[in-house]
């Protein structure tokens, strides 16, 4: 494995306008591929209600303060804008022209820029200006229809599918698309519009297909993927734990049903749809006879597909992730590691969580804009000082905003 690094994206620089939720993991994710990302934090913050010493969606970037509303600040947002590869921001539709950083300000700053938009709705359409969150956005597009038990409401998956799936993802693939349009021959900037709900509908592309073709029912708990199937789903096991079962081909059901010990005329029953709450319940007799360690031992070294189902403060311990390395160690905090990974340019956790306004002074001086001369919002860390580089490690068990502004209702 190549050594810790700077990541693929050395040398871009990127302005991240503070807001929750799934721009500023975007900007953490290009940081992590080794952006240099500059948060502009407001005064009073506009945090998710958690020391920011622990927010670690601000790794690897640098903080300064900025205040949009006084008469310099959109002036030192343009500053950096002119100097900078990408921006992010993740307001409601309009709100950055107000502040005077839209678009249109800012690449008439720098014609090579490009100005990413995250938003739940997009920057058009009947509820453009209407607030949401995750589960909102995901409502709508079909996405949150096709997760849960049938006789139940839909399961909230927490804010992984729409935020982060729908929205952060498809923001970075969009900016290093446009990034990439704009470096090449003749190319320019121009503005990426990531909406929530665009980015749920685009996940569900094969669904749609397996709708269209007949071999998806458009109703929950009754197809292969969504825990229609008696051999795709998750079991309790004797402890109040669960085993996560996906043996789809016929040689891996084979496997698991040798090995959970089905007899073949039940076994057999996966041929019949008709017979499935008939397997499905014989499943799940058999797994209530052991334990979650008990069952792991037993599937362990098998293409049967099975594998416990892990909580967040198990995963790290498990050994393949231990492995490769999945979860690092940095600062104190046991931490996803950057991903994905690349062979000749890895990336790595250089900086803790930005502290709001923490970086003035070292940004000011990086990127040569001199009007930067607002101290840190927490006085026990002076302004410009360097966040102590903390070595990764792999790790083993690990036993008031402005609402007008955001992009969710406050």
């Amino acid at each position: 494995m190549a050594a810790a690094g700077n990541g693929p994206l050395g040398g871009v620089r990127v302005v991240e306008l503070a807001g929750i939720g799934p721009a500023p993991f975007a900007a953490m994710l290009l940081a992590d591929l080794g952006a240099d990302v500059v948060r502009v934090d407001r005064p009073g913050g506009a945090g998710i209600g958690i020391d920011p010493a622990y927010d670690l969606t601000n790794r690897n970037k640098r903080s300064v303060l900025v205040d949009l509303k006084a008469g310099d600040g959109p002036a030192t947002v343009l500053d950096l804008a002119e100097r900078a590869d990408i921006l992010i921001e993740g307001y409601r539709p309009g709100v950055a022209e107000r502040l005077g950083v839209g678009p249109r300000a800012c690449l008439a700053r720098n014609p090579r820029l490009v100005y990413g938009r995250m938003t739940g709705w997009g920057q058009d359409g009947p509820l453009a200006a209407r607030a949401g969150h995750d589960i909102t956005y995901i409502a709508v597009t079909g996405t949150l229809s096709v997760i849960g038990a049938p006789d139940e409401p839909p399961a909230v998956p927490a804010n992984l599918l729409g935020d982060y799936a729908g929205g952060s993802l498809y923001l970075v693939a969009g900016v290093l698309a446009a990034l990439h349009h704009a470096r090449s021959e003749g190319g320019a900037g121009q503005v990426v519009d990531a909406a929530i709900a665009d980015g749920a509908v685009h996940l569900a592309t094969m669904l749609h297909g397996m709708l269209a073709a007949g071999a998806w029912q458009d109703r929950r708990g009754a197809n292969l993927l969504d825990g229609g199937c008696p051999f795709y789903g998750a079991y309790e096991t004797s402890d109040g734990h669960h085993m996560a079962v996906g043996a789809l081909e016929q040689r891996f059901y084979d496997e698991f049903a040798r090995l959970l010990g089905l007899d073949d005329e039940t076994a057999a029953a996966r041929h019949d749809p008709a017979r499935w709450a008939e397997l499905r319940d014989a499943v799940a007799a058999r797994f209530r006879t052991r334990t979650r360690a008990e069952w792991t031992a037993l599937f362990e070294g098998t293409d049967a597909c099975v594998a416990p189902v892990l909580s967040l403060r198990e995963a790290p311990g498990h050994p393949h992730l231990a492995a490769r390395s999945a979860f690092t160690r940095h600062g104190g905090l046991t931490q996803p590691a950057p991903a994905p990974r690349f062979s000749a340019t890895p990336g790595s956790v250089r900086r803790p969580p930005a502290r709001p306004g923490a970086d003035a002074a070292e940004v000011a001086r990086d990127w040569d804009v001199p009007g930067l001369n607002g101290g840190p919002a927490d006085p026990a860390r002076p302004t410009g000082t360097t966040h102590p580089a903390a070595p990764t490690r792999p790790v083993g068990p690990a036993h008031p905003a402005d609402p007008a502004a955001d992009r969710r209702p406050s």
